[in-house]
């Protein structure tokens, strides 16, 4: 397909769509509740939607009052009959495929229902969506002229009683059209290969013959395979072998940890970073905007919105509210109802808005993912900033981390324990020490409190891991490539006992 042809399909799809999106922008309330009927009156005749009569309910008070908020284990049930192919449980088309995912806090496979819907609506609707608003942002774009680097999860797709489950990428991958094969590197072939040592050489072999323009991935898994490509090539500049190359497309974990380490692979001002946010559940923000750290909210993906306070999360007064009612800069726990049979549903992330016209966030953490053993309440947000002032203070670079308490004993005081892989170590570790814990104290009052003359909290204890300590340990998991993530922070120490058990053996 020639290259002016393919610019003219996108422009032409770029300005219908962005009038779609000016008007969720303009009128997201009335978007979301048309939305949520929608996926009632859709789903009235399910198994779930005549238990709680679904087709009775009117309003949103209603709604919330008779539908109530779960997780993954309350829907596991009706999940593992759809698996067995049994129809109209959750969601009235067949569901034939499941996004198989461990998270990061359980070893037991969660499989999510990915409907047709969903697949259509949400997903591939996001991946359009996302080089429509970067064209229309970056109007001399030559995306179209070479080839976008995906990097993907590494298992198998699985047939199982007429359902098929796997990795989410893999799905993706395994039925995106024919234009975004076209125009990927590598093949699906490589790209759906399940020993990740075998596919990352795989992947390094068959992308430096191509012309590749883009990137699209996890950070750390795209950094680990990146590095492997120079290291193949004896080069030190990933513009050595792509010169076309002008935009990477990055979600799944926090970039801030590693944008350094990309500057130094990808040297030069023009080039670009879009994130996207993410997940097994659906789509549900893009940075639209050049440089920028706030992703706008897209709210016609099938997804309707709900969010929980966390400073009621898990506790006696929790309280759910929907879009029209947040406010600026607080801290929510996500709720989602899907096109793919998710009913109010809590996905476990947790974000802060930045913007309320339009409606945009930032992810901040995870609700499992934060240490508040003393009342500290320190999220990931904030762990990422200090880590970032600590290394910049002192030269460092880091390549992963985890932290959890040391529980009080006896007259023994608490203290956060941190497990820090460096890429470079910094020129001293105590003042690294003292750098991270004066930072925490700045960017979390409460850490500061708790701090204040050791008054519950001593300074941090900070191991420095070895080399490929974290990587050793996924893979001790089979957790190599895709979406697995390390676990950032714990309020149990399970994670970071496992890691110093690998650290001297």
């Amino acid at each position: 397909m020639a290259i002016p042809l393919v610019h003219s399909i996108a422009s032409w799809f770029l300005k219908k769509r962005i009038h779609q999106m000016e008007l969720f922008m303009k009128y997201p309330a009335e978007v979301q509740e048309e939305l949520r009927i929608k996926l009632l009156d859709k789903a009235k005749d399910t198994e779930i939607g005549r238990k709680y009569d679904f087709a009775s309910i009117k309003t949103y008070r209603e709604f919330a009052e008779r539908v109530p908020v779960t997780s993954y284990e309350e829907n596991h049930q009706f999940i593992e009959r759809s698996r067995r192919g049994e129809a109209n449980i959750l969601w009235p088309s067949p569901i034939k495929w499941f996004a198989q995912s461990s998270g990061t806090t359980n070893a037991r496979s969660k499989y999510i229902p990915v409907s047709t819907e969903s697949l259509e609506d949400c997903h591939y609707a996001a991946s359009k969506d996302l080089l429509c608003m970067y064209l229309n942002n970056n109007e001399g774009s030559q995306l179209f002229s070479g080839k976008g680097l995906r990097l993907g999860g590494s298992k198998k797709l699985y047939e199982d009683k007429g359902t098929v489950y796997g990795d989410l990428s893999a799905i993706l991958i395994d039925n995106m059209p024919f234009w975004a094969e076209f125009s990927s590197t590598p093949t699906s072939d490589v790209s759906l290969l399940d020993d990740w040592e075998i596919k990352m050489q795989a992947i390094v072999n068959e992308t430096i013959q191509q012309d590749v323009t883009s990137l699209a991935g996890v950070p750390s898994w795209m950094l680990v395979l990146l590095n492997n490509v120079l290291e193949t090539t004896g080069k030190t500049s990933l513009f050595e072998i792509w010169p076309h190359l002008e935009v990477y497309f990055h979600g799944g974990v926090s970039f801030d940890p590693y944008i350094d380490q990309y500057k130094k692979i990808l040297p030069s001002n023009s080039f670009k970073y879009y994130e996207i946010y993410n997940a097994s559940e659906g789509f549900f923000a893009i940075q639209n905007q050049n440089d920028s750290k706030e992703l706008l909210l897209m709210l016609d993906y099938g997804i309707f919105y709900e969010f929980i306070p966390m400073d009621t999360y898990g506790t006696l007064d929790e309280k759910v509210i929907p879009l029209n009612e947040v406010a600026l800069d607080k801290n929510y726990a996500v709720i989602i109802t899907t096109n793919a049979g998710l009913w109010r549903y809590k996905i476990g992330d947790t974000v802060r808005f930045t913007s309320l016209s339009p409606y945009k966030i930032k992810v901040s953490g995870r609700t499992k993912h934060h240490i508040n053993v003393f009342g500290e309440e320190l999220i990931i947000e904030n762990a990422e900033k200090a880590l970032q002032i600590a290394s910049l203070a002192t030269g460092a670079e880091i390549k992963d981390y985890t932290a959890a308490p040391i529980f009080m004993e006896g007259r023994e005081k608490g203290a956060h324990e941190w497990m820090i892989e460096f890429k470079n170590d910094p020129k001293d570790i105590t003042t690294f020490n003292q750098q991270l814990d004066l930072a925490l104290q700045e960017v979390n009052s409460d850490y500061q409190a708790k701090r204040f003359n050791n008054t519950t909290l001593n300074a941090p204890t900070i191991h420095v891991a070895r080399k490929n300590l974290f990587y050793d340990w996924l893979s001790s998991k089979n957790k190599l490539g895709g979406q697995h993530k390390i676990p950032r922070l714990s309020n149990k120490r399970d994670f970071i006992e496992d890691l110093i058990s690998l650290e001297k053996s």
